[in-house]
């Protein structure tokens, strides 16, 4: 039976959290979590840091980046701002993530031990020559003759005399306001009194 470590509700965490065990989170944490198990941000918990473990789970807020050597699930009601990578990724409906997601295997899960021990279990392969495919046939391209566009006939038209050029002014005509005759200036303002 695997350990489990909880942070409750209420709960306030400064600084690193490390463990071989799995961990849940109801409070607040402020601090990288690295964990080799799983990991749960409860519905309340809010996470401050990196996240790093086997399985991520979030169902509550985290600012800063996720990394799963297995899963991540982000669940209804799930909010992520940062950056989200492991082999398989599930976002519920309802979860938010502002970040990068990326998917595949991650470089820090296979250690240069696990490649090493992988490649003593299997026999070397005789490499096959390398045989280049046979080169293909390349049409030569083929000039196309088009015809000539048809020539207009050119004809020059006469300029008008200077004095028959009538300049239209450009946009519309210069609005038209009624001038006020001497004094009516006072006498309207009388009346509005």
């Amino acid at each position: 039976m695997a350990l489990l470590t909880v942070i409750g509700r209420g709960v306030r965490v400064r600084g690193r959290v490390t463990g071989e065990a799995d961990l849940t989170i109801e409070g607040h944490v402020e601090g990288e979590v690295a964990i080799t198990g799983t990991v749960t941000v409860d519905g309340d918990g809010i996470v401050g840091a990196n996240i790093n473990g086997r399985v991520v789970v979030v169902r509550g807020a985290v600012k800063g980046d996720l990394v799963a050597t297995d899963a991540i699930r982000l669940e209804e009601g799930a909010r992520v701002v940062g950056s989200i990578r492991a082999p398989r990724i599930a976002i519920a409906k309802g979860a938010l993530v502002r970040g990068h997601v990326q998917t595949g295997t991650h470089p820090h899960a296979q250690s240069s031990t696990s490649s090493a021990s992988r490649s003593k279990a299997q026999p070397a392969r005789a490499a096959a020559p390398q045989v280049a495919p046979p080169p293909r046939a390349v049409a030569a391209p083929v000039a196309v003759k088009r015809p000539a566009p048809p020539v207009m006939a050119s004809r020059t038209i006469p300029a008008p005399p200077p004095h028959a050029v009538k300049i239209a002014p450009k946009g519309p005509p210069p609005p038209t306001v009624p001038a006020l005759k001497k004094g009516a200036k006072g006498a309207l303002k009388k009346k509005a009194t």
